[in-house]
């Protein structure tokens, strides 16, 4: 059965397994409703198996960012992560942590042939106005953009 999501038609299975995915990523910050996305678990979610090639993606978003005059350290936070190895043992990785508004520009320029992008085109633009509709109010709006200065800045 193909239905549509925001506008995007696809097999009904498949999209509730991608909203799933989505939906298992998303982190909250403590004490917070802020939420963000690790790049590289987004990596595999969105269909890139290479980080290299989904760093490219990436970099294209922080560009349409830049060219939008929205600082990119908002959205576009490095972190190093621990990562377990095959021995057992931990290694750090480079990640980073992303916006709702990151993973939209993401998804915007990424592989528009693959189903997991598609979706995310629309996923991520129903989520922000759901974010939107959630902030309408001067002091919810202050709220959240003091929680999301004091997020970043915690962040080393």
């Amino acid at each position: 059965m193909v239905e549509k999501y925001g506008g995007v038609s696809m097999n009904k299975e498949l999209m509730v397994r991608l909203r799933t995915q989505f939906d298992n990523i998303v982190h909250l910050w403590p004490d917070s409703q802020l939420e963000f996305w690790y790049a590289r678990e987004l990596q595999g979610v969105l269909g890139y198996d290479r980080w290299e090639n989904f760093k490219k993606v990436i970099d294209k978003a922080v560009i349409a960012c830049e060219t939008t005059e929205v600082k990119v350290s908002d959205h576009f936070r490095d972190v190093t992560k621990m990562v377990k190895i095959g021995s057992g043992t931990e290694r750090p990785i480079d990640d980073i942590m992303l916006t709702r508004y990151a993973c939209y520009l993401i998804a915007q320029n990424g592989d528009p042939r693959k189903d997991q992008i598609a979706f995310a085109q629309s996923y991520f633009a129903i989520q922000t106005r759901k974010q939107e509709i959630n902030v309408q109010s001067p002091v919810n709006m202050f709220r959240t953009i003091r929680a999301y200065a004091t997020c970043w800045l915690t962040v080393e």
